[in-house]
């Protein structure tokens, strides 16, 4: 469909379009502590991943942040869909991906140090409010499954809630 009969209006919700990348080795997983000098999620665990650029699809997205943040190629496939609902306009559709990697380590990079890290070291590190909740629901995924959809937002107490369909 052309653009003009795609429907797009400023009062619509608009989101922007990023990448969640969980790569495992067993029971393990690459994640990323953030630079100290990061603006946000310094010094916190978080996934792979970042922006989908103009002229990406969200996969190309993906295979580009991986091979930015680690060195790493890894095979990967979409495991689910999160609509962040910021309270206002643009919010965030956030692809995540899953992949298996065997072999290789991750290079050094100025956006993180990139650790394998077993999900019961996970709760005595410092994370993102949202990383125990996505790994949670993709720890048993395999390939071929259904992806997930779901909705983030906060509650009015501030607390983070994850709605799955």
């Amino acid at each position: 469909m052309p653009k003009s009969d795609q429907g797009v209006s400023l009062d619509r919700y608009m989101l922007i379009p990023r990448t969640a990348i969980f790569v495992r080795r067993g029971e393990q997983y690459l994640l990323l502590k953030g630079a100290e000098t990061k603006r946000l999620w310094a010094g916190k665990y978080n996934c792979l991943g970042g922006h989908v650029e103009q002229g990406e699809d969200a996969l190309a997205a993906a295979r580009r942040e991986l091979l930015e943040e680690t060195g790493l190629s890894v095979d990967l496939w979409l495991c689910g869909t999160v609509i962040v609902d910021t309270g206002e306009n643009p919010g965030v559709c956030l692809f995540v991906f899953m992949g298996d990697c065997e072999t290789g380590e991750p290079d050094l990079s100025g956006e993180g140090l990139a650790e394998w890290i077993s999900l019961d070291q996970l709760e005595a590190l410092p994370v993102v409010e949202d990383l125990p909740v996505l790994l949670g629901r993709i720890h048993s995924l395999k390939r071929g499954e259904p992806a997930f959809a779901a909705r983030s937002c906060y509650d009015r107490a501030g607390k983070l809630v994850v709605y799955f369909s």
